[in-house]
């Protein structure tokens, strides 16, 4: 094995014995990695791609196992109130229960049919206090807002046994990689549309650099934000290397693809 420092250190890479095909001695040896079969080779290049997407589930997994798993109820919590909203003005809190409702979804109806008409709404605080409010939903609230200023969930993180929320915790968090992957490869597509269509790059788009202080700010934030910013990276990694560019494990792949059907 061979290590070398650069005189810009900055990234690094893992070269197999067998990618030079130019050396007469590599050529010759069966264990070279351009001597193997195409199935193993695939199966190298798709190693890494997998362990990103395995330490991302695992990363969320973590997360979930400390905070309680997501657990689908019949009951309707507050888990954001807007500033100046009619929610705020009587006094709505988070994780206030509305009680009444049996999902979310019944109470936007509930709540759009009523705009610029007083409502009333029996409330259940942490302690287990219940109180009744009176609010007008708005006909023309300001944009990202609904009628009262509120958004609403109807999952609870629940505490299950200790020795059982690992489990459920790496469960939750392939789903969570699996959603942040799409949203993910999503994206990548809209850039690469973007920039085939003229339209440039998007503002927010970030490097290295802007990688680095998100990060910085994920960790002012505690550890529960750095492992779900490690997490996302992670996916963002196996997404990008999986796709069939140069360079990247997806376009060796493509190439792979390619010698098979030739």
């Amino acid at each position: 094995t061979l290590f070398s420092l650069n005189w810009i250190p900055l990234g690094g890479f893992v070269k197999l014995y067998g990618e030079d095909p130019d050396d007469e001695i590599q050529a010759k040896d069966s264990q070279a990695f351009f001597n193997k079969p195409i199935l193993q080779r695939a199966g190298v290049l798709l190693a890494g791609v997998f362990m990103n997407f395995v330490l991302g589930v695992l990363a969320f997994g973590a997360v979930y196992t400390y905070l309680g798993i997501p657990t689908k109820t019949d009951k309707v919590f507050v888990v954001e109130v807007a500033k100046d909203s009619p929610a705020e003005k009587v006094g709505l809190k988070i994780k206030d229960e509305i009680l009444g409702y049996k999902n979310v979804d019944d109470f936007v109806k509930q709540i759009d049919g009523m705009k610029g008409k007083k409502i009333v709404l029996e409330v259940r605080n942490e302690k287990g206090e219940i109180r009744k409010v009176e609010a007008e939903p708005r006909l023309s609230p300001p944009q990202g807002q609904g009628a009262l200023g509120v958004a609403l969930s109807d999952v609870e993180m629940k505490m299950y046994p200790v020795w059982e929320r690992p489990f459920r915790g790496v469960v939750v968090g392939l789903k969570e990689a699996w959603a942040w992957g799409k949203e993910i490869a999503s994206g990548l597509g809209t850039l690469l549309w973007g920039i085939v269509t003229g339209k440039g790059l998007p503002k927010d788009m970030a490097g290295p650099v802007g990688i680095y202080q998100v990060s910085k700010q994920a960790y002012s934030f505690g550890w529960i934000a750095v492992l779900q910013f490690m997490a996302i990276l992670s996916i963002n990694l196996a997404i990008l290397n999986i796709m069939p560019f140069p360079a990247l494990d997806g376009g060796r792949l493509f190439f792979l693809i390619i010698e098979m059907v030739i």
